[in-house]
């Protein structure tokens, strides 16, 4: 018996050889604890690694469907809260006797109890605190090596909505998480972190980064300095607008201390 990221208490008879991942995230986390084989089926939107490619869907945008998860003969589901995942398929589930594990990620502590909680979950706990224990000491090393420097000021924009409006990172999320141990503070501290975190283009002209971050395509970057004022921001003047992996800061999983590592690199150079 396990306990979810809801509370619910889980009981999974014996190591499940059949899952059904939801979420790109929980596909990631599966795979590196070492139970990639198991997976049977994913959503639309999970990408990598890419062995999942041509695996069963159960669903997408639109919703999830219970009856293509039975069609696979799942012993165990793994999802997030999101999407109304949980509330569509928890019930259908427990009616026919397949167990669902539902994880939430709100920092990054909490993405390795996760990894913890799926290997507990699949049997793999030794390989789960293993690998827990090498990105710890990763992010260690990083601390180390940054000890004494002072944070540099950042935004990262992680959407447009195409009306001068723009997503970033807030408090308490494992993507802020991200930022503050690479050496980054955020110039917008202050943003509830149950909120949309959303800020308009006048706050982040009055907020002046020293670098501005995309976490998207470079495309994506090459618009920045032609939205209005923004070529008077300290960041464009001094070219630090910089494409940062959404896979590493906005995807819940192992790959987020590959961000830490690479976003310490840009903002501290050498000493990083």
């Amino acid at each position: 018996m396990v306990t979810d990221g809801l509370g619910r208490r889980v009981v999974i008879g014996r190591p499940p050889r059949r899952i059904v991942a939801i979420f790109a995230s929980n596909t990631e986390m599966l795979a590196a604890i070492g139970a990639l084989d198991r997976v049977v089926g994913v959503e639309a939107y999970t990408r990598f690694p890419p062995e999942v490619q041509g695996l069963p869907l159960v669903g997408g945008r639109l919703g999830f469907s219970a009856e293509a998860i039975a069609r696979l003969e799942a012993d165990l589901v793994v999802m997030t809260p999101a999407r109304n995942a949980a509330h569509a398929l928890t019930e259908p589930m427990t009616r026919i006797g397949v167990p669902t594990l539902v994880v939430t990620h709100r920092d990054l502590p909490q993405i390795f109890a996760n990894l913890r909680l799926l290997g507990l979950a699949t049997g793999q706990e030794a390989v789960a605190e293993a690998l827990v224990a090498r990105l710890e000491a990763r992010l260690d090393a990083v601390r180390t090596r940054l000890a004494g420097r002072v944070p540099v000021r950042v935004f990262m924009e992680t959407s447009s909505t195409g009306r001068g409006v723009y997503g970033t990172i807030r408090p308490g999320s494992y993507s802020f998480d991200a930022a503050r141990l690479a050496g980054g503070e955020s110039v917008f501290p202050e943003l509830s972190p149950n909120g949309p975190p959303l800020v308009s283009g006048e706050a982040i002209l009055r907020a002046d980064p020293a670098f501005y971050l995309v976490a998207g395509r470079p495309d994506q970057a090459a618009e920045v300095p032609r939205r209005t004022g923004f070529a008077a921001l300290s960041a464009l003047r001094a070219g630090r607008v910089h494409v940062v992996s959404r896979a590493q800061f906005l995807i819940p999983g192992p790959r987020v201390v590959d961000g830490v590592e690479s976003l310490a690199r840009l903002l501290h150079g050498e000493a990083a």
